[in-house]
């Protein structure tokens, strides 16, 4: 009776500090993928089984994280620094192991593989939203935008050398977004914008790989090569149009159960989710999403501290644009960068990235 009386009272004590919509919204989409991934593969897919226990822990840690003071970070800038070195040098590691389709960005021990560009984007905004929060008031020095770059530089760096352009594109965006809310002036944003195209320029000259021109070129004109660099893109597009509005059924898209669709699972997701729930599928999906940052920037704007703000506007940022480029890509409006759906694409480091910085946004609930 002890043991059940303290259960129920921890049970309850959780229920009453947090978002309890954001709670059920993220669980609902956990539960999606599950349901989304047997449809593709049933449960002789390994893929299935692994996500199962991908899900479990990742609301498991989601709830811990929830209870965990999120002002020792905002407070002890040693900490934050030093979670910042060790995903750097996490960040390097995959340069120790074998490539997977030509880019190293996974550390594989055993059957395990682990992504840290998923865990640096947390850290990235944990890092932003603690150097912004302490001098807000004089971020129109350039200094502070300079070395808030660097910051985001390094990693940005070392993830295009592995090459992942999709992740780099992220913690990009995660840095310039959180300098558009805190309030560059409009001097700022012009000096900014023309850097980024010299930048892109010189990207696209001397950094990009031949096979992510060719991306860029196929995404634009997808049927000039459409059984070579087209071929994803031609049949997302199929797989999409082929579900309709109501789907062709769980576990009976055609495009996904004949093997059409390329990676199902994880880049091209969203297109084997309409190819068997249609528009309605993918629409609820998207719904979850909107509703699901809309919960974020309202705990944004309740937090009392500028760490808590920051931290919500860093999170909604990797949400958003995740789920932007992930169905843009599979709608043919956005090259392929490789870059999963939030909560719905197989996988761990993404999805316990994303759950793990969920659980600080319910401690930032809960604690103020």
């Amino acid at each position: 009776m002890g043991l059940k009386k303290s259960f129920s009272n921890i049970t309850s004590q959780y229920i009453s500090g947090i978002d309890k919509p954001l709670f059920a919204t993220v669980v609902a989409l956990c539960l999606f993928s599950l349901f989304n991934l047997y449809g593709i593969g049933g449960t002789q897919n390994p893929y299935f089984w692994k996500q199962v226990i991908f899900v479990i822990l990742g609301i498991v840690m989601m709830t811990i994280l929830s209870f965990f003071n999120y002002r020792y970070l905002k407070n002890n800038s040693v900490a934050v620094f030093a979670l910042y070195i060790i995903s750097i040098i996490l960040l390097m590691m995959p340069f120790l192991f074998d490539s997977i389709r030509g880019v190293r960005a996974w550390i594989s021990i055993g059957g395990l593989t682990f992504e840290p560009a998923e865990f640096v984007k947390l850290v990235i905004v944990i890092l932003m939203a603690k150097y912004f929060s302490q001098r807000h008031i004089h971020i129109n020095d350039y200094r502070h935008i300079i070395v808030s770059g660097l910051y985001c530089l390094i990693p940005i760096g070392i993830t295009l050398l592995q090459p992942d352009l999709g992740s780099a594109i992220i913690m990009f965006f995660v840095w310039l977004g959180m300098l558009v809310v805190i309030g560059l002036n409009r001097r700022q944003l012009f000096v900014l914008a023309m850097l980024l195209l010299v930048v892109g320029a010189v990207g696209w000259t001397f950094a990009l790989k031949p096979y992510q021109k060719v991306r860029v070129v196929s995404f634009l004109n997808p049927g000039s090569d459409p059984r070579g660099s087209g071929y994803n893109l031609i049949q997302s597009k199929i797989a999409i149009g082929a579900g309709y509005w109501f789907g062709s059924g769980w576990g009976k898209g055609p495009q996904t159960s004949n093997g059409f669709l390329p990676e199902p699972y994880n880049d091209f997701v969203f297109a084997s989710t309409a190819d068997q729930f249609g528009l309605l599928g993918i629409g609820a999906v998207l719904s979850a999403i909107v509703f699901l940052v809309s919960r974020i920037m309202k705990i944004a704007e309740r937090a009392t501290s500028n760490f808590g703000r920051l931290f919500a506007i860093g999170l909604t940022i990797i949400i958003s644009v995740h789920a932007i480029i992930g169905s843009g890509v599979d709608l043919g409006l956005m090259p392929v960068t490789g870059i999963p759906f939030p909560f719905i694409s197989y996988g761990g480091s993404s999805l316990w990235s994303l759950l793990a910085g969920l659980g600080i946004l319910q401690s930032i609930k809960r604690y103020g």
